[in-house]
């Protein structure tokens, strides 16, 4: 089977989850910009990110599942390295910010755990 031959319904499907994971990467992408301190910045990419990355896997291996005619699992490494690096990056860079802010003596630094 070729992408021509794809049966209408599965392209409904792979299109929906494409867009809706670029929706949310997008969104993600929007509150980097739209927050205004850090600790509010470093939410919204990490989930927009992690979300999106799953809903664009889930389309890509929906439609390389049906092209090559079994099923394609190659992706879901791409989505483990996401969803585990995503999150725990985003703590490191939260706990080096709250360490330097209290270091600074800044007001707005999160309290001490």
């Amino acid at each position: 089977m070729t992408g021509a031959d794809l049966p209408a319904w599965a392209a409904w499907i792979v299109v929906a989850l494409a867009l809706g994971g670029a929706g949310f990467s997008l969104t993600g992408a929007l509150g980097l910009i739209r927050l205004k301190t850090f600790y509010e910045r470093v939410h919204a990419p990490t989930l927009g990110a992690t979300l999106g990355a799953f809903l664009i896997l889930a389309g890509s291996m929906l439609l390389l599942s049906l092209i090559e005619g079994h099923i394609v699992l190659r992706d879901v490494l791409i989505g483990l390295f996401i969803t585990i690096t995503t999150p725990v990056t985003m703590l490191l860079l939260a706990r080096a910010a709250a360490h330097r802010d209290r270091t600074e003596k800044n007001p707005k630094a999160p309290p001490e755990p």
